[in-house]
C-alpha cells in the first residue's frame, strides 16, 4: 500500500468534539489524516485491514479494543466492496483514516459512479450485507457513516465512531 502522508481533511458532522474552550491549543499528537492507496484485488482487503490496525497503535490513538474491532470490520467490508464492485472501473482505491480528539472516521473511495445503498437483509443470500454491517456497526457504536459523490464522478463511502463505544441507557 502506497501511504500518501498526512494533511487537514473534513470532520465528521455531529462529531462529539468537545467545545474548543475545554481543548488544549493545537492538535493532540494523534490527531490527523492519512491516506493509502491500493489496488483493487483481493489481497489489498488484509492489507488494508492490517495498514489501518497498525496506524492507530503508531500514532497512539486512544481508541478502544471494541471500535478497533469494529474499524477494521468496517474497513473489511468497505475495501471487499470496491473490489468486487468497482474495480472494473476503478482499478485503485483509496482508504483514508482521519483522527479527531474524539473520533476516528475510515473511508473507502473509488472511481466507480454508482452509490450503493445499504440493503435489509436477505436471510436466503450469502452475501450482500456487507453495507448493512457497516451500518450497524456504526450506529452501535453511537457513529455516523454516509455515502458521497467524488469530485471526479467516483464515491467514497465513510464510518466516523467515537473513540470510546457509545453505552446504551
Amino acid at each position: 500500500m502506497d501511504d500518501q502522508g498526512r494533511g487537514p481533511g473534513p470532520r465528521p458532522e455531529g462529531g462529539a468534539e468537545a467545545p474548543p474552550e475545554e481543548r488544549p491549543p493545537g492538535p493532540l499528537p494523534y490527531e490527523g489524516v492519512w491516506r493509502f492507496t491500493a489496488p483493487a484485488v483481493d489481497s489489498s482487503v488484509p492489507q488494508a485491514r492490517h495498514a489501518v490496525r497498525d496506524l492507530l497503535a503508531r500514532q497512539g490513538v486512544p481508541v478502544s479494543d471494541d471500535v478497533v474491532e469494529g474499524l477494521l470490520l468496517i474497513v473489511s467490508e468497505l475495501v471487499t466492496n470496491a473490489v468486487r464492485h468497482a474495480a472494473v472501473l476503478s482499478p485503485m482505491l483509496g482508504v483514508e483514516v482521519a483522527v479527531g480528539a474524539e473520533w476516528v472516521r475510515v473511508s473507502v473511495e473509488d472511481n466507480h459512479p454508482y452509490r450503493p445503498t445499504a440493503l435489509e437483509a436477505d436471510h436466503g443470500q450469502t452475501g450482500g450485507r456487507g453495507l448493512l454491517l457497516v451500518r450497524e456497526i456504526t450506529r452501535e457504536a453511537g457513529g455516523v457513516c454516509d455515502v458521497e459523490h467524488t469530485a471526479t464522478g467516483g464515491k467514497v463511502i465513510w464510518s466516523a465512531l467515537p473513540l470510546t463505544v457509545a453505552r446504551a441507557v
